[in-house]
């Protein structure tokens, strides 16, 4: 959803609703759909940009043994097994 205004100057004025980051204006109502368009690219990329920055760091797990339990009604079955994860 896109909230519009118009401004003293008789330009339109919108804001992004889900993102409040993408504000634009255009003449009309088509350029500032246009404007709109670009404004939320540029969030969503820069938003993407900084959730790759702070996630980037790679962590490693190591797991050795593993149980898994599979019950039935009928019967009990465990079974070991050895896993490592890189």
């Amino acid at each position: 959803m896109i909230f519009i205004a118009t401004n003293d100057d008789g330009w339109l004025t919108g804001q992004c609703a889900q993102l409040p980051q993408a504000i634009s204006q255009g003449e009309n109502l088509d350029d500032l759909m246009e404007n709109m368009k670009d404004a939320i690219e540029l969030v969503l990329a820069y938003q993407s940009e900084k959730f790759l920055e702070k996630y980037k760091t790679v962590k490693e797990y190591t797991i050795k043994n593993l149980t898994i339990r599979h019950e039935t009604a009928s019967s009990n079955k465990t079974s070991q097994r050895k896993r490592v994860f890189a």
